[in-house]
């Protein structure tokens, strides 16, 4: 490189940084997180940001087409799936057609000028081709010159005549739902007869959401897929506020544990446990609390006074049918001084 004449070597360098400069712009279309990261500077990285930018991933390059994140508040969920989420992957598809859900529809609204903003802002244009029609002046309502469309609803909200290539549902529940176990209901509904007949062939759907009851719409999604064997599959990620094995939090970067606890000590155990660990009960009376199952983390068994099978049967055998379940759990007494423990030592299910 001495040797070459110093215009040659200019031109040299300067051919560098411009293969540079598209590498980089590569990057930022390809990966989500590089692509929030370029948008986003001030940007506080957690592990699970990786997680959720892998799945995102997954789903733009058409390998994940059914997605259920479920996650505590204030750790980005908003702000990863209704406002970096449309624009990246509009920017990458100028054609697609994105249909954008929450609680109601002053929110949406809101998710949609800010991914309309990002859209707008230099960063943006100087990596994608994708343009906002001129025309497009509403927030939650806007085309790009090149066919794509993208259109925000309330729940309960009318999307009839629109049709969906991405579908994302972002907290279709409200602290109201919570008190209202018929909006479980009546959000299910909306979303059967509305946004899911609204997908095209071949469209994905993204659904982020904190958990409030074991009959919120995660909940009866998944009990769906195990009524049916035809239903939407779906692959399930979930956040903890704190983590169980280690009881640190989450997103250490950001939340200090101190934070987290005061905020546990502030709700009711079955809010904490639903929205903040995603983990619903159906009534904090239950007869098995959640917080009595611990791990086995021996690699051998106790000595088991008893052992005892349980049956809980179907009456048919088709694909529509409830599941069979058959679990075997061994009695065992830790020490002299206490009573005794159960253990789980096989569950199986199927249709018999």
């Amino acid at each position: 490189l001495k040797n070459l004449p110093e215009d040659t070597r200019k031109e040299y360098l300067q051919t560098l940084l411009l293969l540079d400069e598209k590498k980089k712009d590569q990057a930022i279309r390809d990966d989500f997180l590089s692509f929030v990261k370029h948008m986003w500077p001030d940007f506080i990285e957690g592990e699970h940001h990786k997680i959720m930018a892998d799945k995102f991933n997954r789903v733009a390059r058409g390998e994940l087409k059914r997605l259920i994140i479920n996650m505590a508040p204030r750790h980005t969920k908003s702000e990863f799936a209704s406002n970096f989420l449309p624009a990246w992957m509009i920017g990458n598809k100028p054609d697609l057609k994105i249909i954008q859900a929450t609680n109601n529809a002053e929110l949406a609204v809101r998710f949609g000028r800010k991914a309309k903003t990002l859209m707008e802002q230099e960063e943006f244009k100087n990596v994608f081709n994708t343009r906002l029609r001129e025309d497009s002046k509403a927030a939650g309502k806007w085309e790009t010159d090149q066919g794509g469309e993208y259109y925000a609803a309330g729940v309960g909200g009318s999307i009839t005549g629109r049709g969906a290539d991405l579908l994302i549902i972002d907290d279709p529940h409200s602290e109201q739902d919570a008190m209202n176990m018929a909006s479980y209901d009546r959000v299910y509904e909306w979303y059967t007869s509305g946004p899911r007949q609204r997908l095209q062939p071949g469209g994905s759907i993204v659904i982020i959401m904190t958990r409030w009851a074991e009959n919120d719409l995660t909940g009866k999604l998944l009990r769906q897929q195990g009524r049916d064997i035809l239903a939407d599959k779906w692959e399930v990620v979930e956040f903890p506020a704190l983590m169980p094995d280690s009881d640190e939090p989450l997103w250490g970067e950001f939340w200090k544990k101190e934070d987290l606890l005061s905020v546990k000590g502030s709700l009711s155990l079955g809010k904490w446990e639903a929205q903040w660990q995603q983990n619903p009960t159906s009534e904090l009376s239950a007869i098995l609390k959640r917080e009595w199952w611990k791990v086995w983390k021996h690699d051998y068994l106790p000595q088991l006074h008893h052992v005892i099978q349980s049956y809980d049967t179907a009456f048919m055998k088709k694909t529509s049918a409830d599941y069979s379940a058959i679990t075997t759990w061994g009695v065992f007494y830790p020490s002299q001084d206490e009573g005794a423990n159960l253990m789980l030592l096989d569950a199986i299910k199927g249709r018999y």
